[in-house]
């Protein structure tokens, strides 16, 4: 099931995306009766997708993210895999959904696209354990780490550099049926492929970043976790367009601007 959250004549809802492929012309939204963190029910109506707007999959009151959790990509930022998950936020104002304006910073020279998987949790959760962590989740979407890289090698940390307004796109959707054990993930800047790894390599996968995080934070539904990017990290600049393809999910696609 792909759950999307759009507006329509000034008012936002939930709803289920029905139909084949990622084309909007070929895709309908069935409306939902409030939220789908518990039990729904369809209101009957049915819009086609080029009539609505896609906005943010979900408001998660925080983004919970895993640092270097791709041994590939800890190597090109010059650094070893860490043993235990790096762990970080962004900021809930740092949320955009597809096709809203990655804004580039008027003090940074440097800001790089990261495509990740992004885990949507579903109900309220501490303290799970790594064989009951898939039953906290919701879904799947597709996330971006947008990083100001000149800013996070400055503050050395990371807050700064990874939470500026518009610097995580996610989205389309949410991808209900899916298994995170071995999914592509892929960034195109204007069509040409940056990144292209998979999820089997992640050093720590969906259910021990669960667990990880769980042990000391409350994650409560609609919060995101993104769960580290593959190799390729690179620039975007003004007027670039970059999507984020995952299996299953996407594409998330979003415009380059100057701020």
């Amino acid at each position: 099931m792909r759950i999307a959250r759009y507006a329509r004549n000034g008012e936002v809802s939930f709803g289920v995306v029905e139909g084949p492929g990622a084309d909007p012309s070929d895709l309908v939204v069935a409306a939902l009766e409030g939220h789908p963190f518990a039990p729904f029910s369809f209101t009957g109506e049915r819009f086609p997708m080029t009539d609505v707007r896609l906005l943010a999959p979900v408001l998660p009151s925080k983004v919970v993210c895993i640092g270097k959790n791709y041994a590939d990509h800890a190597a090109e930022m010059g650094g070893a895999a860490p043993e235990a998950p790096v762990v970080f936020l962004k900021p809930s104002t740092s949320v955009i959904g597809p096709a809203d304006p990655i804004q580039l910073p008027r003090n940074s020279e440097r800001v790089d696209h990261e495509a990740e998987l992004g885990v949507v949790i579903g109900r309220l959760c501490r303290e799970v354990p790594r064989e009951k962590a898939l039953d906290v989740v919701l879904g799947y979407t597709c996330g971006n780490d947008v990083t100001a890289r000149d800013h996070q090698k400055a503050d050395g940390q990371w807050t700064r550099g990874k939470g500026h307004d518009s610097f995580c796109p996610i989205g389309p959707w949410v991808e209900t049926d899916l298994n995170p054990a071995d999914l592509r993930v892929q960034c195109f800047v204007d069509g040409e492929v940056r990144q292209d790894g998979s999820t089997k390599d992640l050093i720590h996968d969906v259910p021990a970043v669960i667990e990880w995080i769980t042990a000391f934070m409350t994650l409560l539904p609609g919060d995101v976790i993104l769960t580290g990017t593959p190799a390729g990290v690179g620039p975007l600049v003004a007027g670039n367009a970059v999507t984020v393809l995952v299996d299953g999910i996407g594409p998330l696609t979003n415009p380059v601007v100057s701020r």
